[in-house]
């Protein structure tokens, strides 16, 4: 078991890194894991679908009502509200599945960390889904805020081309970091958690990753797996 591995006495965090995400990835095999992926990405489609629809009904009727839209001037505003649907769902889609992955993070994490860590999971408190709900819409709250008082340099960096994109990165990292650290922190309390330089590093990757199509899907529960081997290798290379 991983749990006997012993690590160099020179391990890091930030070294850690490499090996606590190839680790997730080997995660992402175990049926258990691949069983709470399925069910995340399920219910996180699910809520799409019924926040779009429920949205493009709404702005349809408001065309008509309101505007006095019809035929195939409607037709032709609803192509548009689509459109921008589904660009306002990829720029949601980081917040729903924190939000769905935090109904799912209790099992998660006491799975990889019954396979890899069992004495860190015979003490562990578990958290329940109404306590991962709570924490992820801590962190929702937080990525709205966080990015609205970043908006101003949003704005003002537009005119660089990668300014916007580079600093929405840095935001979401600090972000990220803190929201992932926080999951694990809640089943181990009293536990020190990750150094600041540790927690950017896992911040940004995570970031990075939902930027990237497909791989986006996977990193949601892969930002969550590698967060737990960071945490207890951590704990190990440091006792």
């Amino acid at each position: 078991m991983l749990d006997e591995r012993p690590l160099p006495p020179s391990f890091s965090g930030m070294t850690g890194i490499p090996s606590a995400l190839m680790r997730a990835l080997r995660d992402l095999n175990h049926p258990r894991v691949v069983r709470i992926l399925l069910q995340s990405l399920g219910l996180t489609l699910l809520i799409f679908l019924l926040l779009g629809a429920g949205l493009f009904l709404l702005s349809r009727w408001a065309l008509r009502e309101y505007w006095g839209l019809g035929g195939m001037e409607s037709d032709l505003a609803g192509a548009i509200i689509i459109v921008l649907l589904l660009l306002g769902g990829w720029l949601l889609f980081r917040a729903v599945a924190i939000l769905v992955v935090g109904l799912f993070a209790d099992a998660l994490i006491d799975d990889i960390e019954t396979r890899h860590y069992p004495r860190a999971a015979a003490s562990a408190v578990g958290i329940g889904w109404r306590h991962g709900a709570r924490l992820a819409l801590a962190s929702i709250l937080r990525l709205i805020g966080g990015n609205l008082i970043a908006l101003p340099g949003y704005i003002f960096l537009l005119v660089t081309g990668v300014g916007t994109a580079l600093l929405a990165l840095a935001v979401n990292a600090i972000l990220l970091g803190r929201d992932l650290e926080a999951m694990i922190g809640a089943r181990h309390p009293g536990q020190p958690g990750l150094d600041r330089g540790t927690r950017w590093s896992l911040g940004f990757l995570s970031a990075a990753s939902f930027m990237v199509p497909v791989v986006n899907l996977l990193a949601p529960l892969l930002s969550a797996a590698m967060t737990v081997h960071l945490f207890h290798m951590r704990q190990k290379g440091s006792s």
